[in-house]
């Protein structure tokens, strides 16, 4: 019997497909093309950026959006070193993201010859940032290589991981096989730890439950859990939307002082999928977070469980697992009656607390969620989703994410809105981006045109890096470097093809956005912070 053989980019698509891969997004080049051999001829989609760090981002939106990791193809050299960027945000926010790119030829690793795209040792490089790193010396070995990278997306605590292969190896020819997706395991904890958690949790008479990113999967099991123990229910950024509509809910940061004092007067915290950290903990950086009264912190990752604050117990498992276990020991228990009066108390609290000027900011956020209560936000550093990230009432989870948290890359948001919309073609995605932001990437109207992704570029404009500016002139500094030109974003949307409309006030935002979002392709919207009546107090 005569086995078929193929190249390394032949049998390289057959495992992405194998692995549930619909999409990759990259820019091809002479270091890739036969990556690219026998991907046109598949059905994986081929979404291409107009910078290979719009690629990253893209992935990084259509992994939030999708649950499946989202795949970057890109070439040695430059083409990595641009994705890195967002590999970083996707490191610190636990987005899963398999970058696959070229490397110069073996014999030429480590030797410095000058060769186009060199690295001195681009996968040292890359092992201090992915989460694994892998150069494919031998052609026989990818597919244990591509199980291996699925295995450590989809089993710990997500993140990038990189395979890059030799522009030597990627023509040659390999037997076939089977190709077979990766069995990834999840780390679950014993039924001891769960019972002692489940005992904790039954004696509490003022519980909270804290929901990371990572809890997103459990929304069912939290929701269970905290209304037999009548616990509200706060969640971070990156979990903004579980329990939307539900009394027990606190869609409020963690950094607020009201948020805090609930913490502060619980006598149980479990803590389930959030690494705890300082954008979401504390924002302001005025130590002011409290310590917590018997913390209970589930994590899938065992070094997470061992930083940030002490914990009375400790549990290594997926939050899913983790909460059903503790549903399945916790025995018959009348839930504290003020479980939703203290949620509904906190959330009171924290909007007091907010400036005149958020709450006009959060209020533009709500009328995008009044006007299509179906759409996504996705937002970029702007001050408009900073006042969301302190309060954001989001109408289900996956409905609102950006990266003004971890770490807090700029321009941002158009790829990774492109790359949400390609995830969900039935869902308009609202970029909701600065001024200054958007220059950062504002190439990738033409992505979005290509991709004719459902995308309504809502321009927050406030002619400049207006938050910096504020944060020198509060520290006796005088502003610089703060007021970078912009294009007339009409014009260079009118330049892609794109219907495009400057609001003379937010009252006509709820009609501009039902006519944005009517149409199949990309749109434009600019809010202007002086010329726009109602942007901001």
């Amino acid at each position: 019997m005569t086995v078929e053989s193929k190249t390394v980019g032949e049998t390289l698509v057959d495992l992405l497909e194998a692995n549930g891969v619909e999409v990759v997004f990259g820019i091809p080049g002479v270091h890739t093309v036969e990556l690219y051999r026998g991907l046109a001829t598949s059905k994986i989609r081929h979404v291409t950026p107009r910078h290979e760090q719009g690629a990253g981002f893209m992935a990084d939106g259509y992994a939030r959006v999708s649950g499946k990791p989202g795949v970057v193809l890109v070439i040695t050299g430059p083409g990595l070193t641009n994705t890195i960027t967002a590999m970083a945000q996707a490191r610190q926010d636990s987005i899963p993201m398999l970058v696959i790119s070229g490397v110069n030829r073996r014999d030429s690793l480590g030797h410095g010859r000058g060769l186009l795209h060199e690295l001195p040792d681009q996968n040292g490089m890359m092992k201090t940032l992915a989460l694994y790193s892998h150069t494919l010396l031998n052609p026989a070995d990818l597919p244990l290589v591509v199980d291996r990278a699925f295995a450590v997306l989809l089993s710990g605590r997500p993140g990038p991981v990189h395979i890059e292969i030799p522009t030597d190896v990627m023509a040659l020819k390999i037997e076939g096989r089977p190709a077979k997706p990766a069995a990834p395991t999840r780390p679950r904890s014993d039924s001891e730890t769960l019972q002692k958690a489940a005992i904790l949790c039954a004696e509490a008479a003022r519980p909270v439950i804290l929901c990371g990113g990572g809890a997103l999967t459990a929304e069912a099991e939290v929701r269970e859990l905290a209304e037999r123990i009548g616990a509200p229910v706060v969640t971070t950024v990156n979990a903004r939307g579980m329990l939307a509509g539900h009394p027990l809910r606190v869609p409020a940061s963690p950094s607020l002082k009201a948020v805090r004092a609930l913490l502060r007067e619980a006598d149980l915290v479990l803590a389930l999928g959030t690494e705890m950290g300082q954008t979401d903990y504390d924002l302001y950086a005025d130590g002011g977070f409290p310590l917590l009264k018997n913390l209970i912190r589930t994590d899938i990752d065992a070094a997470q469980l061992a930083r940030g604050p002490q914990a009375a117990l400790s549990i290594l498992s997926g939050a899913k697992a983790a909460t059903a276990g503790i549903l399945g020991f916790l025995p018959d228990h009348a839930a504290a009656k003020d479980g939703s009066l203290r949620a509904e108390a906190a959330r009171k609290a924290a909007l007091k607390e907010l400036t005149t000027k958020m709450l006009a900011e959060i209020g533009v956020v709500e009328a995008i969620y009044r006007t299509l209560p179906d759409c996504t936000i996705v937002g970029d550093s702007t001050q408009a989703v900073y006042a969301g990230n302190l309060y954001c009432d989001a109408p289900r989870q996956r409905a609102w994410f950006n990266s003004a948290t971890g770490y807090g890359s700029l321009g941002y948001a158009p790829p990774a809105a492109v790359g949400a919309a390609v995830a969900d073609r039935g869902r308009p995605v609202i970029c909701l981006v600065g001024d200054g932001g958007f220059q950062f990437s504002l190439a990738e109207i033409g992505s979005a045109v290509d991709a004719n992704a459902r995308v309504v570029f809502l321009v927050w404009n406030n002619d400049g890096y207006r938050e910096i500016e504020s944060y020198m002139v509060e520290s006796g500094i005088t502003p610089e470097g703060v007021k970078p030109s912009a294009p007339d974003f009409l014009l260079t949307a009118e330049a892609y093809g794109l219907p495009a409309e400057r609001l003379a006030t937010v009252k006509d935002l709820p009609r501009a956005l039902a006519a944005a979002a009517s149409r199949p392709g990309p749109s434009l919207i600019e809010i202007h912070q002086e010329r726009t009546a109602g942007a901001t107090a």
